[in-house]
C-alpha cells in the first residue's frame, strides 16, 4: 500500500513528486524518498519518518530543477524503517533508480545469484533486487521499456515497480502485477501514480492498467505493452471525484474502501509463504523447528477485534496441532498470574503493533521465560520489535478506526501459524498442509464473491435504521464472527449490539427476544459435529418467540430456507475457514447502517485507531 508518483513533463519534477506524495500520506507509511534524473546522473534523498523529513533534507541540500522524477513512501516489509531501506533504490553503478509498491516473493533466489556475481547490497529490501536487475539488462543495449518487461518476466508475487534510467531522462517506465497503478495523462505532461489523488491537482484523464502490464510515460504519450512485450491498450477515464473522494478510490468512507480492499490484502498476506519445496516457510519467525516442537501450550493475548482473531486461532491450532490454547484479554493477562514455562508460546495479536496492554502483557511473558510470538501488520512497530518471532499480516495501512482488512489478514496469519506449526510437529501429513493452503488461496476470490452482494446487504441495513439493538449468533468458529460483528456495530453505529455462543441462548439471552428483533445468524456449513443442525435448532427457538432472522449460509443450503426471513449465501468453504467469508457482511451491514444513521465511519467517537495506553 505504499505511495508511488511519477513525472514527466515541463514542470519542477520535485515539487510535483512531493505533492503527490503529501496527496498520499494518508495511506500510511514510515519512510519516504524522491529521485531525479539530471544530466545523465540519478539524484536521490530519501529519509525514514514522515515527509517532513524528506522535506528538510531537500531543504538543507536543494535537489536540481529538473522535469523527470519519481517518489515513494513506503510501508515497510522487508527490512525496517530506516534511511537505507527507504525507497527509491539504485543499481551498483546509479544508472537506474526504482520504487516499489507490493511483495517479490522470489527475491531471496534472485538476491543470492546477484551476490554470488559481487553485487553488493544496499539495503534489507526486495525491491533493490529489482533495480540491480534492470541495470543489468540496460547494460546489453536494450532501452528502459524492454529492461523492464524482461526483469517481470522473472519475478513472481505482486508488485508495481517505476523506474527511471539516468542515460534516458525523458522517460519513467513501470510495470503492474496485483497491485495499484493508474496513469495520469495531461497535456505535455504525464503522471504515474498508486492512486489517482497523486495527480488530480493537475489532471483528471486517468488511464487503468491491466495485469501484467508495462506502461512507459513521456512528455508526448503513454504507451502499453504487455510483459511479453506484446502492444497493449489501456482504458480511458474521467475522474469526477474531489481530491477526498479520490483518496478513498470514490468510496464515501476509508472503511467501505478498506472492506473492498480485502481480496488484495488477503492475497498479499497469503504471498511467498510456500517454499518451492511445498513446505510452509514463515521468514520472519525467528523461532528454531526446536523451540517448537519444544511447546507444550500456547496462550494468546489481544484486545478487540484482534482477541476475536485469536478465538479462531484456538480452533484452528487445536484442531490441526493438538496443543491446548487459552486466548486471553491482554489487559487481564498479567493480572491473574497466569501459569507460564519456558515450554509455553505466547502469542501477541495487534494490528498497530504498539497497543500498551498486549505490550505489558508480552514483557511479563517474557520475564516468565517465556518465548512470544507477535502477530501484526506494523514493520517495526514495538511489539515485533520486543518479541522473539513475528508473522506480518501485510494488510497495508487501515485508516478508518474500525479494523475490517486488518481482521481478516489476522486470521490468514492465525491459519498460517497453525499450519507452520502441525508441520513442525508433524501433526499433520505434507498433503494435508497443501490442501489447507490451496484453500486459504482460494479465499480472496471467495471474499470478491460476498462483495459482489454489497448492494443485498445494503438494502438490508436501510431496512433496520430504526432498529435500537442487534442480535449475532453463532456456532464454533462463527461465534467469534457472531462477536465481531456486533462489535463493528458498537463501534461505528453506537447501536446495543450483543454477539452470542447460540448454544447459550437457552442459558439467558434468549430473555432479550421480542417481536421484530434482528438476529444476524451464522450459519456453520453443513457436515461437521452436528453444528449446522444444532444451529438451527437455535436460530428456531428465536424465529419462534418473534424475532426476524438474518442468515449467513452457504450457498446451496436448502434447509435453512424455512426458518431465515432474509438469506445471504456465502461460498462453500470449510468450518475453519469460514470467519473469512462470514465477517464481510457484517461489516458492510454496520458501514451501510452507520451511513444512514449519520454517523462518522472512519472516526466513530470516543475511539482511537491505536490504544497506546493501559
Amino acid at each position: 500500500m505504499c505511495g508511488i508518483v511519477g513525472y514527466v513533463g515541463a514542470k519542477p519534477a520535485e515539487a510535483v513528486v512531493i505533492e503527490g506524495l503529501r496527496r498520499l500520506e494518508y495511506r500510511g507509511y514510515d519512510s519516504a524518498g524522491i529521485a531525479l534524473v539530471d544530466g545523465g546522473a540519478i539524484v536521490s534523498d530519501k529519509r525514514a519518518g514522515k515527509l517532513a523529513n524528506l522535506e528538510k533534507a531537500i531543504a538543507d541540500s536543494p535537489l536540481p530543477q529538473v522535469t523527470t522524477g519519481i517518489g515513494h513512501t513506503r510501508w515497510a516489509t522487508h527490512g525496517p524503517p530506516t534511511d537505507r531501506n527507504a525507497h527509491p533504490h539504485l543499481g551498483r553503478a546509479r544508472r537506474v533508480a526504482l520504487v516499489h509498491n507490493g511483495i517479490i516473493e522470489n527475491f531471496a533466489e534472485l538476491r543470492g545469484r546477484l551476490e554470488s556475481e559481487g553485487v553488493e547490497m544496499a539495503s534489507d529490501t526486495d525491491t533493490e533486487v529489482a533495480a540491480h536487475l534492470l541495470e543489468e539488462q540496460l547494460e546489453t543495449g536494450v532501452d528502459l521499456t524492454v529492461a523492464m518487461q524482461n526483469v517481470c518476466r522473472g519475478l513472481e508475487g505482486a508488485f508495481t515497480l517505476v523506474a527511471v534510467d539516468s542515460q534516458d531522462p525523458d522517460r519513467v517506465v513501470a510495470a503492474r502485477r496485483n497491485s495499484p497503478l493508474v496513469v495520469g495523462i495531461g497535456e505535455g505532461e504525464n503522471f504515474l501514480g498508486s492512486d489517482v489523488a497523486a495527480f488530480i491537482e493537475h489532471t483528471r484523464e486517468a488511464m487503468e492498467l491491466d495485469q501484467d502490464q508495462v506502461v512507459t510515460i513521456t512528455r508526448e504519450g503513454v504507451s502499453v505493452s504487455g510483459f511479453d512485450g506484446t502492444p497493449a491498450e489501456g482504458r480511458r477515464y474521467h475522474v469526477d471525484w474531489d481530491l477526498s473522494a479520490a483518496e478513498k478510490d470514490g468510496h464515501d468512507w476509508f472503511m467501505r474502501k478498506e472492506i473492498f480492499e480485502q481480496p488484495r490484502a488477503l492475497a498479499d498476506s497469503l504471498l511467498g509463504r510456500r517454499g518451492t519445496d511445498g513446505l510452509l516457510q514463515l521468514d520472519e519467525m525467528r523461532l528454531s523447528d526446536q523451540d517448537l516442537r519444544d511447546i507444550d501450550k500456547i496462550i494468546i493475548i489481544a484486545a478487540g477485534t484482534s482477541f476475536y482473531a485469536g478465538m479462531v486461532a484456538k480452533y484452528a491450532i487445536e484442531h490441526w496441532c493438538r496443543i491446548p490454547v487459552e486466548v486471553e484479554l491482554a489487559s487481564e493477562f498479567r493480572y491473574r498470574d497466569p501459569i507460564l514455562t519456558a515450554s509455553t508460546l505466547v502469542v501477541a495479536i495487534s494490528q498497530s503493533g504498539e497497543t500498551a496492554d498486549t505490550l505489558q502483557a508480552i514483557r511479563h511473558a517474557r520475564v516468565q521465560r517465556s518465548k512470544v510470538l507477535a502477530i501484526c501488520n506494523t514493520n517495526g512497530s514495538t511489539i515485533p520489535r520486543e518479541s522473539d518471532g513475528v508473522i506480518y499480516t501485510h494488510a497495508g495501512p487501515e485508516i478508518g478506526v474500525a479494523s475490517t482488512k486488518g481482521f481478516l489478514t489476522q486470521l490468514v496469519a492465525c491459519y498460517l501459524l497453525a499450519l507452520y506449526l502441525a508441520q513442525v510437529k508433524g501433526t499433520r501429513f505434507g498433503d494435508e498442509i497443501s490442501q489447507v493452503m490451496d484453500q486459504l488461496e482460494e479465499m480472496p476470490g471467495h471474499v470478491e464473491t460476498v462483495l459482489a452482494k454489497a448492494e443485498e446487504v445494503y438494502a438490508l441495513a436501510r431496512d433496520h435504521v430504526d432498529n435500537r439493538s442487534v442480535l449475532f449468533l453463532g456456532r464454533h468458529a462463527g461465534y467469534p464472527v457472531a462477536l465481531e460483528g456486533a462489535l463493528k456495530l458498537k463501534e461505528i453505529a453506537y447501536l446495543h449490539a450483543e454477539g452470542f455462543a447460540a448454544g447459550e441462548l437457552k442459558h439467558g439471552p434468549i430473555a432479550l427476544v421480542e417481536e421484530g428483533l434482528p438476529i444476524l445468524c451464522v450459519v456453520p456449513p453443513r457436515g461437521r459435529d452436528q453444528l449446522h443442525d444444532k444451529m438451527i435448532s437455535g436460530i428456531q427457538e428465536v424465529r419462534a418467540r418473534g424475532a426476524r432472522t438474518l442468515c449467513l449460509a452457504e450457498e446451496g443450503d436448502t434447509t435453512i430456507t424455512p426458518y431465515a426471513d432474509v438469506l445471504i449465501t456465502l461460498p462453500q468453504v470449510p468450518v475453519l475457514l469460514q470467519p473469512i467469508v462470514a465477517v464481510v457482511p457484517l461489516q458492510l451491514f454496520a458501514c451501510e447502517l452507520a451511513t444512514q444513521l449519520g454517523h462518522d465511519v472512519d472516526q466513530p467517537r470516543n475511539l482511537a485507531k491505536s490504544v497506546t495506553v493501559e
